[in-house]
This record gives structure tokens, C-alpha cells and sequence, in this order.
């Protein structure tokens, strides 16, 4: 039987700095509320992350591997 991860928003967002350098409990709490952050399901009162589907939204948001800023322009 394999066993799931599920990381509290503190944890999750500990995750998103180690790894990619970005994101705090804050912002991952504003981002729950307005929409747009990473997918989360709730246990009760708390928001739980899978981190394979945080390391999914994180390169999602990335851009494509550049060796300009002016590459990224010609995307718009």
C-alpha cells in the first residue's frame, strides 16, 4: 500500500522555500482564499498539500529555460 504525504501550510510552504525559494505560510494562506496557489484538500479546520502536486504548481509557474531576459520578451 503506498503511503501519501500530506504537508500542514507551514510545512508546505518550509517545502516551497527549500526548494524553489518562494513562498510563505502568508501567501499560501492569500493564495487559498483568492485563488491561483497550489491545490490543497482540507482535514477538518486544515489545509493539507501533496508535495508532488506543490512541485507541479511550482513548475507550472516557471518560465522556460532562457539565456536572455530578451527570450522571455518575445513570448509576451
Amino acid at each position: 500500500m503506498t503511503q501519501t504525504t500530506f504537508l500542514r501550510r507551514e510545512q508546505a510552504a518550509a517545502y516551497l522555500q527549500e526548494r524553489y525559494g518562494a513562498y510563505t505560510t502568508e501567501t499560501l494562506a492569500k493564495l487559498a482564499t483568492i485563488g491561483g496557489g497550489p491545490p490543497f484538500q482540507k482535514f477538518g479546520r486544515f489545509p493539507l498539500y501533496r508535495p508532488e502536486l506543490l512541485d507541479e504548481w511550482a513548475l507550472s509557474r516557471m518560465s522556460k529555460t532562457v539565456h536572455s531576459t530578451s527570450e522571455l520578451e518575445v513570448e509576451g
